[in-house]
């Protein structure tokens, strides 16, 4: 296990190795900013149709659009299991039958990867860069975040931590895969959230997040929410977090932001395996132990 842990915008401790690994889905929290850096700069509307529509910007970001996600698909992951060649995206959404709607979208939740390829998509048409020229572009330059890159093949994974996974295509990640240090990512979500970005109008709007009932079992939620990219909520020892949680083949990361106070964490936890909620208690745990120390469990 690697973590990383930053405070008021600085690296203040990682384990001794700082690994480069896939954020996983802690990308879906770039593609937001990235997504919103183009509202602040008017290119975009958060509540207008996007062409692949009827939903909207924001209702893709908070995975209200209606649509499915191509992880409920068994042969998806019996497909990434034995190595095979990921389908085409458009082969991809003809299996999910991703064009019908499962709901009306702003009616409903229903998390999808999907959803964040049509973000993506949307990100490099208003740019005219490709994904990775955008997110450097508009958000990792600006919040001083290097050594980070989107993985397209598999050579483009060669010297990155996958865990138990020995080898694996990005091109399964229909939304893109960010590839990067640790550290990066606990420097990058802490940075966001202090307002290095986005104006705080967008910040606000980006931490409104949907309340998703009660607590998940074997996971410290109590009362999970979903903002803009962000998974946000109260956890069992009484903090809230913003952040998000990531899971691939082999792997978990968990990247976390919380205040207390005055003061404010970040951090960062990758780990072998697919728990969740191991690799979010152990976020929690260093949280605490930073921003609460006599009441950590250290």
């Amino acid at each position: 296990m690697f973590f990383s842990l930053v405070s008021n915008g600085s690296l203040v401790r990682h384990e001794e190795h700082d690994a480069v690994v896939p954020w996983w889905s802690f990308t879906k929290s770039v593609l937001s900013a990235v997504s919103l850096s183009l509202v602040r700069d008017g290119l975009v509307r958060l509540d207008d149709a996007v062409p692949e529509g009827p939903f909207t910007l924001r209702q893709l970001l908070r995975h209200e659009a209606g649509l499915a996600d191509y992880g409920e698909l068994v042969e998806y992951h019996a497909a990434v299991a034995r190595g095979d060649t990921p389908w085409p995206p458009d082969e991809m959404v003809q299996r999910l039958d991703a064009s019908r709607l499962r709901y009306a979208p702003g009616v409903g939740w229903r998390y999808s990867n999907v959803g964040y390829m049509y973000v993506a998509r949307l990100i490099e048409r208003v740019t005219g860069l490709t994904l990775e020229a955008a997110v450097m572009q508009q958000a990792l330059v600006p919040l001083g975040v290097s050594r980070v890159r989107v993985a397209k093949t598999r050579a483009d994974l060669d010297g990155v931590c996958l865990g138990a996974a020995s080898t694996y295509d990005p091109e399964w990640v229909y939304h893109g895969l960010l590839v990067g240090p640790l550290s990066g990512a606990a420097l990058f979500l802490d940075r966001l959230l202090a307002g290095y970005l986005l104006p705080d109008s967008l910040l606000q709007e980006m931490q409104m997040a949907r309340v998703l009932g009660g607590p998940l079992p074997g996971r410290p939620w109590t009362s999970p929410g979903y903002g803009l990219g962000l998974m946000q909520g109260v956890v069992d020892k009484g903090l809230t977090l913003c952040g998000h949680t990531g899971v691939g083949p082999g792997s978990v990361v968990a990247v976390y932001r919380c205040a207390y106070g005055i003061n404010t964490a970040s951090c960062a936890v990758f780990r072998e395996g697919s728990d969740e909620g191991f690799a979010e208690a152990e976020v929690v745990n260093r949280l605490l132990a930073t921003l609460k120390p006599e009441k950590s469990d250290d």
